[in-house]
């Protein structure tokens, strides 16, 4: 069954008496990155499912969203020593 973009969710579960957080996602983007880690930090990051993931708890992070000052001077800094984006591949057929 396909799920709808709504239901496609990322949840991120810890608690306080243990060091570890399990993440849970349907994000592509971030199953990559964690995939990738646990590669690279097999001792600290580890596979538990198909979706899921247990890793640090330092690992989760929430932090205050950047003022549009901030990205400007950022978006700047990147155009000024020439930072280019990656090429787009939304809407293009799979090769």
């Amino acid at each position: 069954m396909k799920l709808s973009r709504i239901e496609q969710e990322t949840i991120i579960l810890y608690n306080e008496a243990e060091s570890t957080a399990e993440v849970f996602t349907y994000d592509q983007k971030l199953l990559t990155k964690l995939e990738r880690l646990t590669e690279k930090y097999p001792e600290q990051i580890a596979r538990t499912g198909d979706r899921q993931f247990i890793v640090p708890k330092a690992c989760v992070l929430v932090r205050e969203p950047y003022s549009e000052e901030r990205r400007k001077a950022a978006s700047e800094r990147a155009k000024a020593n020439g930072y280019r984006p990656p090429a787009s591949t939304r809407g293009k057929p799979d090769s």
